[in-house]
Order: structure tokens, then sequence, then C-alpha cells
């Protein structure tokens, strides 16, 4: 036995594991994360004798005689400080990352009392976050380190408006769930144990393409602690399922061919994860290997074996106005290259995980899970399961990152099977290698582009050929093809555009949804384009978007018109001063964005105002993935309702308890769901009126963020993810609450915005529900690194202004990660790096980040078409926000040695070497 000392407390354990594996296994102190399994990104952090150690990759037998500290061991007032710290700075975001930020905070600020800025990105450097960017985290840091000197609390106040401490629209509110994540108390599904829990595993395929000859389970089943091994025979339901096409399928059957190295053989469950994965090389699987199909030009070949029926193009798509092709011809200047970008990992700090529960009494089977949509989730499992959609039951946790990842089937299915077949509570959790070797990429895209303009720089004319590499199954491959080609052309006017598009399967992962959904592919071909013509007529980057930029009225590039709220124009006046500040070192790129699902698909947000005797449910199925949704519909409904936010609690995602309101993607829950919200808070307010003849009158005690909640929750709220919702049992308020009249009702709307189909021509042009706008600027240091980035958004009415700071500064270090750094190598189709390999930007990498808000439409105003403005005019950002850094930058490397990159990541910087 190990013995050493845990939080102050005598403890041994054997040896044969690591210090994470004893953590949260054997101790239950799961506030350390398991997040890459090799030591490199820092959420598992603890400290050993006062030093930071990453404990996923530290034998039990290191730390025999020492003193083992977790963030669960930080004595109460030390930690409200870092807590107060990170919750005021803004710095936590999905909050995976966090309590092992936390714990390298306390490490550094224990040996330096005084850091620089500097030093505390230093001091992070072994952390990753992929949610904030890290500025606010090193805010977060100085924060708590002034807190240490006055020996109390925070005395750093971020900037507010007058309304902060209210949590109105426009205010600085602190987000509702900051504080449980950042004392590292939230629980995610890996966190969560069930008495009689069997753990499982999943034997992939090791080749991209073979067939499977035979399959032996014999051993496997005998071996001592496996209670349950499943293939394709042991499937209930339907053995295919799918985001928008059910060609994937849960197990491979006998005499089929794999698709890529994901594809599932058959599960295990066992009474550990160990017995589990040994397990699994007890199998008899034997292939038959064939030649995979590994480009699109593979695939496309004649002659090429079909990896799905009916042939190797999932779909193409289409952007036809005028005629390109003639108007080149009359074109001045004419840029022509064929731009190209990879696969890129989305990277999320928590892998896939579910814990599921054979059916109840009832028949149910429950399933918690962290995904983008409980509603998709319940489709995947009841289809799996051949069960009526009543009879699966989907809670959500909190969701450590998702950025598109997490639309797909993963491990829902897998899990649910195995509680089904074996009667038990069944967990199934990825590591990070398998994480990265099953779950959908960004894709990459080829896109020959000839652009061109008259002597002025207008533009007359594009054409573009855009091929897609989706991978191994249709994911979300389609919808992505649409937003690459019909955004193309950017947010300027573009007389003549024809845009081809094609998404083909291959034998490589999978590729779906990934911040951008498309776009920052073909946005950086377009921007780079642009920049090179501005080049060749002899204006800058910026004046050549000036000139071309729409302006409310105007036909957009994709033949939609441009409504009253947009702000191309003004966000490029924004940057100005900051582009013609750094002559020969500064890039420039627009971009726009959709707010909502379009393609002339229905988008509904859906929400429910509960009213109890202390309190009001927001419910929503919408997920909050660490882009703080909560947070935007409290504020939403203090607003509506004109009370104290503390008395408003935003239950767990739950297909029992709160409504379908579409998965978190496409920018849309702020608008979409947010306009839900306000709809059935209005309806409250109304019905309060009518009760108590109360005209607008707020309850007492306006936020109060050092004192006690009117709850009686010390932490700002009850964890709301119960299954059974949110706390029932809240201590009455000493607050009188002012809704008390309604409790026991609740008030129910929802929001449809449907977007007509884009035009073949440009007679009859029309508009999307909401666009988001933005111009980003890099500039370059004297070596050629990045010194800062401006990034003027426009995004309509800003609800949280800490929040938007949060998802811009995210945003701009993933765009900088794509542009500079990042990559997802294969080999014959099998993924070849780490973790620590992807390229993420870490805290040193990160350059100062600019926010700037811009606003041309105010709440309420009128929309063309006879729409009224939604969600007080608010629009989408937390996919704008990544996707004109990438050719911003290209643009500042351009404007330093003349030399137009057209391949991402760029080559020939100091982040990468050319070959």
């Amino acid at each position: 036995m190990i013995a050493f000392t845990l939080n102050g407390q005598s403890a041994e354990a054997p040896g044969g594991t690591s210090l994470l594996e004893y953590l949260r296994g054997t101790a239950g102190l799961t506030g350390a994360k398991n997040a890459c399994g090799e030591g490199t990104c820092g959420a598992c952090t603890v400290l050993v004798d006062g030093s930071p150690f990453s404990s996923c990759i530290m034998p039990i037998e290191k730390v025999a005689g020492k003193s083992v500290l977790t963030i669960e061991g930080i004595e109460g007032g030390e930690m409200g400080l870092y807590e107060q710290a990170y919750v005021e700075a803004g710095a936590v975001q999905c909050g995976y990352c966090t309590p092992g930020m936390v714990m390298s905070t306390k490490a550094l600020l224990d040996r330096n009392p005084q850091p620089t800025e500097k030093e505390a990105r230093a001091a992070l450097r072994r952390n990753i976050c992929r949610c904030t960017g890290y500025a606010k985290i090193v805010d977060a840091v100085l924060r708590a380190a002034e807190a240490r000197r006055a020996g109390g609390a925070s005395t750093a106040e971020p900037a507010s408006s007058p309304l902060a401490a209210e949590g109105r629209l426009g205010s600085r509110l602190r987000r509702v769930d900051a504080a449980i994540k950042a004392r590292g108390e939230a629980k995610y599904v890996d966190d969560l144990v069930a008495p009689g829990m069997l753990h499982a595993a999943v034997l992939r395929s090791p080749y991209p393409r073979a067939r499977l000859l035979r399959l032996d389970t014999a051993a496997a089943k005998a071996l001592e602690g496996v209670a349950l091994v499943a293939t394709w025979e042991d499937i209930p339901g339907d053995r295919f399922v799918g985001h928008l096409v059910a060609d994937w399928p849960t197990f491979v059957a006998v005499g089929e061919t794999t698709r890529y190295v994901g594809d599932a053989i058959a599960l295990v469950a066992a009474e550990s994860v160990s017995v589990a994965r040994a397990a699994l090389g007890l199998i008899g699987a034997e292939y038959e290997p064939l030649t995979p199909l590994l480009s699109p030009d593979a695939a496309l070949a004649e002659g090429a074996p079909e990896i799905h029926a009916g042939g190797n193009i999932l779909t193409e798509i289409n952007l036809i106005r005028g005629d390109a092709a003639a108007a080149l011809g009359r074109a001045t200047h004419v840029v022509r290259h064929r731009y190209g970008t990879g696969f890129v990992d989305h990277a999320f700090m928590e892998t896939e995980s579910a814990l599921a529960y054979p059916p109840d009494s009832k028949g149910v089977v429950l399933v918690r899970t962290a995904e983008q949509n409980v509603y998709d989730g319940r489709r995947y499992v009841a289809r799996t399961l051949g069960l009526p959609d009543e009879k699966v039951r989907i809670v959500s946790t909190y969701v450590g990152g998702a950025f598109g990842g997490k639309e797909d089937q993963s491990v829902q299915h897998h899990a649910a099977l195995a509680a089904y077949l074996s009667g038990r509570p069944v967990k199934l959790t990825l590591d990070r290698a398998e994480s990265s070797r099953v779950h959908v990429k960004r894709h990459p895209m080829e896109v020959e582009l000839e652009l061109g303009c008259d002597a002025a720089g207008r533009l007359l004319c594009a054409k573009a050929v855009v091929v897609a590499d989706t991978g191994a199954y249709a994911s979300l491959g389609g919808p992505v093809l649409h937003r690459a080609v019909t955004h193309l052309g950017g947010p300027y006017v573009v007389p003549d555009i024809r845009v081809e598009g094609k998404a083909v399967y291959t034998n490589n992962p999978p590729a779906g949804a990934f911040r951008g959904f498309g776009v920052p592919q073909t946005n950086f071909a377009f921007e780079s384009a642009l920049n090179e013509l501005a080049a060749i007529v002899g204006i800058s980057g910026w004046e050549i978007r000036m000139r071309n930029a729409a302006k409310p009225g105007d036909v957009l590039s994709n033949g939609q018109i441009a409504g009253p709220d947009t702000a191309v124009v003004e966000c490029l006046e924004a940057v100005k001063e900051a582009y013609d500040s750094a002559p020969g070192r500064a890039g420039i790129a627009c971009a726009f964005k959709n707010t909502g699902i379009g393609m002339g698909h229905p988008d509904t947000g859906r929400c429910i105002a509960a009213i109890f005797d202390d309190r009001v449910e927001i419910r929503t199925g919408a997920a909050c993935v660490g882009q703080g949704l909560a947070t935007i519909l409290t504020q939403i409904a203090a607003s509506v309702l004109d009370i104290d936010p503390a008395f408003i609690v935003v239950p767990a995602p739950d297909t029992f308890l709160t409504p379908d309101a579409g998965t978190s993607t496409a920018s849309r829950q702020t608008l979409i769901t947010g306009e839900a919200c306000r709809r059935a808070c209005a309806m409250a307010a109304e019905a309060l009126r009518g009760e108590a003849g109360l005209h607008g009158e707020g309850g007492a005690d306006p936020h109060n963020f050092g004192g006690a909640d009117p709850r009686g929750h010390g932490d700002g709220g009850a964890d709301p993810h119960d299954v059974g919702g949110a706390d029932d049992a809240a201590a009455p308020g000493r607050v009188a609450f002012p809704l008390a009249l309604l409790a026991g009702r609740e008030f129910a709307a929802e929001f449809e915005a449907v977007t007509d189909t884009f035009p073949s021509d440009k007679a009859n042009p029309v508009r999307h529900v909401a666009y988001s706008y933005a111009c980003h600027v890099a500039i370059l240091d004297a070596d050629g690194r990045l010194e800062r980035v401006v990034a003027a958004h426009d995004s309509g009415l800003v609800v949280n202004p800490l929040a938007f700071e949060g998802q811009v500064e995210g945003g701009v270090a993933m765009g900088l990660g794509f542009a500079l750094t990042e990559s997802f190598p294969l080999a014959e189709g099998m993924p070849t790096a780490k973790f620590g390999q992807l390229g993420l930007f870490r805290a040193t990498e990160v350059p100062p980040i600019q926010t700037i808000i811009v606003r041309r439409q105010g709440p309420g105003e009128a929309m063309d078409g006879g729409t009224t403005a939604s969600a007080y005019g608010a629009k989408g950002i937390g996919e704008i926000s990544s996707i004109p850094t990438a050719a911003a930058v290209a643009a500042a490397y351009a404007a330093r040695d003349g030399r137009w990159r057209t391949r991402l990541p760029l080559e020939g910087t100091p982040y990468r070497k050319a070959p």
C-alpha cells in the first residue's frame, strides 16, 4: 500500500494505478478531470508538495510520503477567493478545464504573490482551454493575486453598465453556473456513479475499409467480471442511425464492409473498465482488408467502389446568379487560386460519455448525456432499442464543450443498449484516443476560386468549385456544404456568382458540424483572394472591402436581401484605426454568418416559464454547451418579468421536463429560444398584471452578488442538473417573490423562424431571419509573431457583454489555431496525433484580443418583409467569432513578406516552418 497525505488526511492506495484513477475512482474526488490521458492538457492538475502535476500520468507510487492537494481540499475562504475571481472575470465557460486552472493559479500564487500578466500566462501554459481564449482566465489569476494580497475578497470590479447589478439586458451578469464550476463541484457525465453500475467498452475496426468475415465472442463472455457482450445480432431496433441520414451502423454485421476506423464491431459491459477493455482483446474478429478511399479524388475515380449504395457523392449544392463566366471575361483584374484546408479536431475538453439505466417499472430507459440536443439523443436511443420516444428519457449533465462535435450519436445508443440488455446501469466513456478516432471532424475543403473586379476594385464576379471530404458517413455534411457554398461570397455585393459544391464520401473519419459550419473554409479562400485583388488594384484591403460591403437593402452575394440591421460598413469603420496603424504588418478580413437553421426549414425555439412560490423555472431543451445560454435566458426573463435574476432557475435539458428547442447549432439559441423565452415570460407578466394589478413593479433587493441568495443558496442557485429538475426543496427566500400569486401555473411559448430557400437568380431575392457580421484585423510584431487581434462584431443587441467578449476571444483563439497550427493528421485513415500534438493554442501564444461591439439596429425596430426583430434584436456570436481570423492572419503575413498563402495551416511562419 502506498501511504500519502490527501487534502490534509492520511490516505493509502494500492500500487499499479495512476493518481487520477485513485482520486476519481476510490476517493470519489471528481474535481480533477480526465481529459487527455497523456499529461498535456492540465484538466487533471493537482498539487504534490505544493507543485502542480498532471495526475493522469502520475503513478500512485510517485506520491508515497508526499502531500497531495485537489481542488476539494482548498480551504473554504481561499477557495471563495478563487471562485470570486473566476466568476467576476468571466473566466468560466464550459468549465471542464476550470478546476485544473484554479489549481495552477494556486500553485503560482503560493510561490509568487504578485505575478505579472506574462508570469500568469506562463503558469497556465500546461493548461488547455478550448472555450475562452485565456484572456479572462489570466484576468482571474491577477484578480485572485490582488485579493490574496489584500487578505480577502477581490477588490477588482469589472467594467459594467448601470444595470449590472440587476442582471437585465445589456448587463455583465456573472454566469449562473460559474461558481459551481469554479469550485470543481459541477457534475459531468463521467463524474456520475450508480449502484451496481457496469462499465462498457467498444471494439472498433482496425481498418478504414475491410470486410468483417468472422466474429467470435465466446472467450470474452467467459472472462470473469464480464456481464455482457453485444454485437449486431443483439440490437432490438434499427441497426442504423444518423443525424439526418440513417447510414451509420450501431455495429457492423458479419459480411459487411467497414467504412472507417471508428466503426463499432462489438460492445462489452463489465464490472470495471479494465476488465471491459481486456475482454475486447479476447473477441475474435477476422477481417479481409480492402483498399481504402482516402481522398475525394480516389472516391470519384472511375471504377471506385461505392462506400454507400448509390455512389460516393453525398450531395451537390450550387449557387448560381447571373453569368459569372461572362463577367470574368469583362473583369479588369482576376485572381485565380486553389485554396485548401484539412481535417481539424474539435478538441472539446470533455470526451463523450453516457450513463444509461435499464427500463424502470414503467418501461422507461433513462440516459444521462452531454450533447447538443437531448431530443436528438432520444431519437438515436429509441431507434436503436426499438422503443417509442416516450419510453426514452434523456437528461443532460453539464457539457464540457462541443463546438458542433456532440450533435451525432457517439456513446448514447451503445450505453443504452448495454443497460437495456444487461438490466444494470452502464457507463460508457471514451478515452481521448478513441474519442479522436470516432467523432466527426471539420470538413477538409478544396476551393478553386476565380474572383474578378473592375479597375476601381469593385467586384464583378466570383466563380468557384468547392469539394468537401465528408468522410465515412453523412452526419451534417449536406448542410455544412450548403453553408460553405452560400457564404463563400462574403458580406459583399457580387453581381454575378457561380459556386458549385460537392460533398464526397471517403473512408476517412466522418466530417460534420464544427464551429462555423463550413464557412471558415470558404471564407479563407474568398477573403484571401480579395486581399490579393486589392494589392493588384493598388488599394488597401480595408478600402476594397468598403467599396464592396453590402449595405441595408443591397442584394448579398448569396442573393438574399441585406436587412436594416446590416453593419458591415460599421464593422469596417471600427477597425480602420487599428488596420492603418500597422502598415506592412496588418491583415484584414470580413465575414457574415447565418443565425438560425435556414435553408427553408422550420426553426423553432420553445420555452416554458413555470412559476413556483419561490422561483421561476425557465424550461427549455436548448443545451448550454459552454456558450452561456442559461445566463442569457436568465437575463431575458429577468428583464421581461422585472424581477431579481436570483429568482430564476434554468433546469437542465430533459426530454420529460423541457420542450424541444432544437439543437445548439447555427448560432441560433439566443435569438430563437431567447425569443420563445421572452414570449413565455411576457405571458406570465400579463397574467400577473391580471391577478394583482401590478404594472412593471419589480421585486425588492436586486441581485446581491455579495450577499445571500433569496432562495437560500450561497452558490447563487441550486444545481439544476438533478434528474428531478431544479431544487424543489429550496428554502423560502428572505425576499418576497413577486410572482408568487402565479404559483403552480406554466406559460408555454414558441418562436418559429422560417427562412426561404436561396434564389437561383437575381429576380426574387429573399431574406434570412438574421445575419451577424464581423471584421477582424490581425497585426504582427517585428518578429512575425502575433502582436494583437482586433475583432469588430455586429451581433445585434448584446445581452451580456461579458459573455460576448468571452465568445469572441475564444472564437478568435480557435481561428488562430485554424490559421497557424492546428491539424489532424491521418495515416491510412487512422489518426496519428495525440491531443498535445493537435496544435491547440495555449495561454502563452494567444495575443491580446480587442473586442469591439457594433450595432446598427435598435431593439424592436421593424425588419423588412413585415417581420419584427426577435429577442430584442439579438443575433448569434458563437460561430462568426472564429470565421474571418484565418484570412486576416494570412493577409498579415502577405503584407509582411509578399507571399499569398493558399493552404491552412499557413506555412513559413514562426508558428509553422515551411517544409
